[in-house]
């Protein structure tokens, strides 16, 4: 499945310059098939689930109303390696958001009248700075009523609610909250993600030059593929982090 963005319905003035605009980006991408999401699922089913609030702190330990698996043994790191390969294999989401590192996921479930209120990811997860954030939905939508993750943009709140298998990635400084689950079982895996480039203004010019690469490669364009190559190459020599 193609990537689909939210960045046409997310451009909003730049304060106090009327004349240029920023672009805060979302994507969306299907990381898991149906038969892998069964299987994380069903691991899921014999882990131990306990109190959300262990792993958060601040004020977000005050919103935080969920349960999550409690990170021990190596069948967690099994898990961990099924989201993180995902991501790893996915040629969009890597042109997307360039990563360096990937924190440890949480996976996160959500019976009736459990929520997340709003509040911001930490600037640091262990030695992953949290450039971006993802969440990864493994219930069908179908399968539980409420849960829908809230995204709060300057132009106002996206609410995002996707097939089991895919997953938002959007800028970790966003306030987000998760609305409360009033029937089924949300289950999720959310990570934060360490970009090689920092800037999200880069970022977002580097994925459309990959994109655009792409584009002249399927059409045989071979002298806008070579000058777009030296484009985008250049830019990350300027931009990115080894």
């Amino acid at each position: 499945m193609a990537a689909q963005t939210y960045a046409e319905e997310l451009i909003f003035p730049k304060a106090g310059s009327p004349d240029r605009w920023t672009v805060m980006y979302c994507e969306v991408f299907r990381f898991l098939q149906a038969a892998e999401v069964d299987r994380l699922v069903g691991e899921l089913a014999k882990r131990t689930f306990t109190d959300g609030k262990l792993t958060a702190g601040g004020h977000a330990r005050e919103v935080k109303h969920n349960l999550q698996v409690e990170r021990s043994g190596p069948e967690v790191m099994e898990l961990d390696r099924i989201v993180i390969s995902a991501l790893e294999r996915h040629p969009e989401f890597q042109a997307f958001a360039m990563p360096r590192r990937f924190a440890a996921p949480i996976f996160s479930r959500y019976e009736p009248g459990m929520e997340y209120g709003g509040h911001v990811d930490g600037a640091l997860m262990g030695n992953v700075r949290t450039d971006l954030a993802m969440t990864l939905f493994l219930s069908p939508p179908v399968s539980y009523e409420g849960g829908e993750l809230v995204v709060h943009f300057s132009i106002g709140e996206q609410e995002i609610k996707l097939d089991s298998g895919e997953a938002i990635v959007y800028p970790a400084n966003a306030v987000h909250h998760v609305n409360p689950v009033t029937s089924g079982i949300r289950l999720a895996a959310v990570t934060w993600i360490q970009s090689r480039v920092r800037a999200e203004e880069l970022r977002a010019i580097l994925y459309d030059l990959a994109r655009a690469m792409k584009q002249a490669e399927n059409g045989q364009d071979h002298g806008h593929m070579l000058l777009l190559s030296k484009s985008y190459h250049n830019l990350v020599r300027y931009a990115a982090e080894p």
